[in-house]
């Protein structure tokens, strides 16, 4: 299982509407409002990279408001 932050930027004043969104994409296990230069980060596990790169590509950037994403995979060492 490969798990992921996905760090989002927002339209301004869509960062609720978009975690509600993400949120209940398959996937995500969750998504909390921030403040910073992001505005939403996720949660994300999936069985393969290839599987996370999906989520995010066809998933959570196609999402309304969402302008910009930026992915983290957790590594094990």
């Amino acid at each position: 299982m490969v798990r992921a932050y996905i760090l989002i930027q927002g339209q301004v004043g869509a960062s609720g509407d978009v975690r509600k969104f993400v949120e209940a994409l398959y996937a995500v296990t969750s998504a909390e409002v921030v403040c910073g230069p992001y505005d939403v980060i996720a949660v994300a596990a999936a069985p393969s990279m290839d599987e996370l790169g999906k989520l995010v590509v066809e998933g959570v950037q196609q999402v309304e408001g969402v302008t910009r994403t930026l992915t983290c995979p957790v590594i094990q060492f």
